[in-house]
């Protein structure tokens, strides 16, 4: 059945009650998200903060427009490249070094906590992106129709405007990053099997 374009309220506000970060370690914790997350950092070099979002969008019926989508995405990507990868590549540099050191150990520590605060924060900006949008120019709108197969629609909505044709590539035919989206998805929607 079709609902209407017009934003839902009750959708918004159920989108509000729920911050993102903690959906983020609720959805992170389920069953096989962590290494389908991973799946999707590494060989389809996307943004897990951006899947996580829209699968947090996906919870409530919503869905991103996508001219605004592309705009915030080549923000969010940028904080992802200049601070988040950074450190994450700082972090398994050490890897090696603090196995035999206990200084570089804890060093190692310490920047792991520091990517998780800046993948918090990356977080919060998309959230902020929604929640602090005016009435009139809102960057989200109802899922017109609930898909049938979710995983086929967060990949769609993680196509919209891509700027980066290797991600998109490998989202469109790897069968572990299509696996990794259906692991995802499942956990959103755990009876999207039983249809």
């Amino acid at each position: 059945m079709r609902e209407s374009i017009t934003l839902d309220s009750t959708r918004l506000q159920r989108l509000q009650q729920t911050p993102l970060w903690d959906f983020a370690l609720a959805l992170y914790a389920k069953p096989g998200v962590e290494a389908a997350c991973l799946t999707l950092q590494e060989e389809a070099e996307l943004d897990v903060c951006e899947v996580i979002f829209h699968c947090w969008l996906y919870t409530c019926g919503l869905e991103a427009e996508p001219a605004a989508l592309a705009r915030q995405r080549e923000q969010r990507r940028r904080w992802q490249c200049h601070v988040t990868t950074v450190l994450r590549g700082l972090r398994r540099d050490l890897k090696a070094s603090a196995a035999s050191s206990e200084s570089v150990a804890r060093l190692r520590e310490t920047i792991k906590q520091a990517e998780l605060m800046a993948e918090r924060e990356n977080l919060q900006r998309w959230q902020a992106w929604v929640w602090e949008a005016s009435s009139v120019d809102l960057p989200v709108r109802n899922i017109t129709e609930m898909p049938l197969d979710s995983a086929k629609w967060l990949r769609k909505q993680l196509l919209y405007a891509t700027t980066d044709p290797p991600a998109s590539a490998a989202l469109k035919s790897q069968t572990a990053s299509l696996q990794a989206l259906q692991t995802l998805t499942l956990q959103l929607d755990p009876h999207q099997g039983a249809r």
